[in-house]
């Protein structure tokens, strides 16, 4: 498996420059709760890669709370031949840390 493990730094440079797309895997009561702004809920649970948004010039980064799960949807989108390999390896939990502003 092929895995980039991108750091906050990356994941806010991702977002202000409109590059990247946080795919959240956490269940829809902790999306619900709070999550990185501009974020999609697709959890775990229900992981299906073919229902992975498709946004042509943005690189999907999957995510969850603290980078367990985010790398268990990677096995799944690369068994299902999708070109996906990066994940936030601090998740949510890192996010939230480090005073970044949340959606609810």
């Amino acid at each position: 498996m092929i895995v980039h493990d991108l750091d906050i730094d990356a994941v806010k440079a991702g977002l202000d420059d409109g590059s990247i797309l946080i795919v959240d895997v956490r269940e829809p009561h902790e999306f619900a709760a709070g999550r990185i702004p501009g974020s999609v809920s697709r959890p775990l649970s229900q992981f299906d890669p073919a229902d992975l948004p498709d946004e042509p010039g943005k690189r999907i980064v999957l995510s969850c709370a603290a980078g367990v799960r985010s790398l268990r949807a990677l096995e799944f989108a690369q068994a299902a031949g999708l070109d996906i390999d990066s994940h936030y390896i601090g998740g949510f939990k890192d996010w939230a840390m480090r005073g970044e502003p949340v959606e609810h």
